[in-house]
């Protein structure tokens, strides 16, 4: 088991200190650079008093992305399952 590294992220003007595996590392640092980014973009883009509304504005915004790609990939689901069951009735029906 590997030992666990001690990180600092800075998000929203606080610093969180973390012990975290080595493996997590490269994706806790990504996904604090991108709440940076897209605090950054609603402070720019709307008149945010509290970083709060702000912070939740991210949450939301991440978790509907998170929510999207599971309602594509059940539909991507559907999709390869139907075309599927064509390709089965297909060769059914040729090699009856």
């Amino acid at each position: 088991m590997a030992e666990k590294l001690k990180i600092k992220l800075s998000i929203a003007d606080r610093v969180y200190p973390l012990t975290i595996f080595p493996n997590q590392e490269e994706g806790l640092r990504k996904a604090a650079k991108n709440i940076e980014i897209m605090i950054k973009q609603f402070e720019k883009s709307y008149a945010v008093r509290d970083k709060q509304d702000v912070l939740a504005m991210c949450a939301l915004q991440f978790a509907a992305q998170v929510e999207q790609k599971t309602i594509d990939k059940d539909d991507d689901m559907v999709n390869v399952a139907n075309r599927l069951n064509a390709l089965n009735e297909l060769l059914h029906d040729h090699l009856s």
